[in-house]
């Protein structure tokens, strides 16, 4: 035995682990055996599998499988777990075992610990903690569970904060009217409440395709046990452990249609990914426009102006950049990316066991995190507080050719593209052109041509 060590055993033997650790031998093998990365599973994650544990004991109580004071301390000390405490007893690597049995072991050995030291009671890991359980059910589980937590109490709320950002941006600038861009190019006229709406939709469809999503988070693989027949488990386990588990964390939770799915297939936690790509696709969308719509000051678009946050250069005084559309933009290509990590994970659900679960869990809830976060971000540090650069909207927008194109029933599209063309190459309003070059009265070209009658303003 090493200094500062004990002796811990289990199937395989003898293992030396940290005299202070409240973990065991299960634990101590896969940090040794597990030395891939810095990556550990999310804070919700662990408390959430935690969640699972305290479920599991009261059901098992609630079948007489435990005494009442065995399950009231391995509550106890879940609850424990659950406030954020002992958060160092949980070292092991994300990229371990594909069913993340060494993380399920992990928390049995943690709470074995914490009842033998608080309550006297001297319960196995596997025995007890792991009763009518197994990695195979519980890490699924966990997985929909903590999800469907990350969605309920952070995501959807923020994607919300955002759309009633929008909403209230959209109804301060009702009254500018723009140059519209398609290809970056300079296209027909659109007000700014109109473009927000646009984004404002986007946001709210997201939230709908998330909040399809829950039904089947809801839907939990704990009881299918081994393989999905439920071995060592009593029948009613299942619907005892969601009722428990429903009262602990607020979701209205059952078991799985089919345990055999619920446990070999990802399928759910992937179509919860896809979301999650999209909604971050659009948040990207809204930062890059906004992006766009900041550029210059005197060089670029410079149609509005973003909220000054930090200096933008270290060596150009005075510059300043949009840091929040950037960062945003940077948490969107990384949820795309979990995306592509789940789906290829997803792919390996071999017989009766997805076997890249862990990695599953920690981009999904990463995912979860960013977009809540970069959603906030967007909301309050970009879309609350930028304005408007009015004069230079309405200078740029009486000079564009393009408006012509509502003279196309009028002159017909051939001639109206020949009077856009020397609008643009003799830099000239579009209205004096077409004035010069048609029989048309100019307050009828002017009434034909106002920017805003064209955007569907009464």
């Amino acid at each position: 035995m090493k200094p500062d060590t004990r002796t811990e055993h289990d199937s395989l033997g003898p293992v030396d682990v940290p005299a202070d650790a409240l973990y065991g031998a299960q634990t101590q093998r896969a940090v040794d055996n597990f030395q891939i990365s810095d990556l550990r599973l999310d804070a919700t994650f662990i408390a959430t599998l935690a969640q699972i544990k305290a479920a599991c004991a009261r059901a098992n109580a609630e079948l007489g499988l435990l005494e009442k004071a065995e399950a009231d301390a391995i509550v106890a000390a879940a609850d424990r777990v659950i406030a954020g405490e002992h958060a160092d007893q949980f070292p092991v690597d994300v990229f371990q075992t594909g069913s993340g049995t060494s993380t399920n072991m992990n928390m049995n050995e943690v709470l074995a610990s914490l009842v033998k030291r608080d309550a006297g009671l001297a319960l196995h890991p596997n025995d007890h903690i792991n009763m009518s359980q197994s990695s195979n059910d519980v890490i699924p589980t966990c997985i929909h569970v903590s999800a469907l937590l990350q969605l309920e109490n952070r995501l959807l709320p923020a994607l919300r904060h955002l759309a009633g950002e929008l909403r209230r941006k959209r109804s301060a600038l009702s009254h500018i009217t723009k140059t519209g861009r398609t290809h970056l190019m300079d296209a027909m006229p659109i007000r700014m409440d109109q473009e927000i709406s646009g984004w404002l939709q986007q946001v709210q469809d997201n939230c709908a395709r998330l909040e399809a999503v829950r039904p089947r988070l809801a839907q939990v693989a704990q009881g299918g046990t081994a393989v999905g027949t439920g071995v060592n488990a009593p029948k009613t386990f299942s619907r005892l452990f969601c009722r428990h588990l429903s009262v602990r964390t607020g979701l209205t939770l059952q078991p799985a249609e089919s345990h055999f799915a619920a446990q070999s297939s990802q399928d759910t936690a992937l179509e919860l990914s896809g979301q999650l790509k999209t909604a971050a696709t659009s948040l990207l969308k809204i930062a890059n426009d906004l992006r766009w719509m900041n550029s210059g000051p005197l060089a670029g678009l410079g149609e509005i102006e973003l909220p000054t946050l930090q200096p933008g250069s270290s060596i150009m005084p005075g510059k300043v950049n949009p840091v929040i559309s950037e960062a945003v933009m940077m948490a969107a290509a990384q949820i795309c990316g979990n995306d592509t990590s789940i789906s290829l994970c997803a792919q390996h659900g071999n017989f009766q066991l997805n076997t890249m679960l862990p990695l599953i869990g920690y981009n999904l809830l990463q995912s979860e995190s960013l977009l809540a976060n970069a959603a906030i971000a967007l909301a309050d540090k970009a879309i609350s507080g930028f304005t408007v650069n009015q004069a230079h909207i309405e200078a740029t927008l009486a000079r564009n050719p393009v408006l012509v194109t509502a003279l196309n029933r009028v002159i017909g599209y051939e001639r109206a593209a020949a009077l856009a063309k020397q609008a643009y190459a003799e830099c000239r309003p579009i209205v004096d052109v077409v004035v010069e070059q048609t029989d048309l009265a100019r307050d009828e070209v002017e009434r034909l041509l106002d920017p805003r009658h064209l955007t569907g303003a009464e």
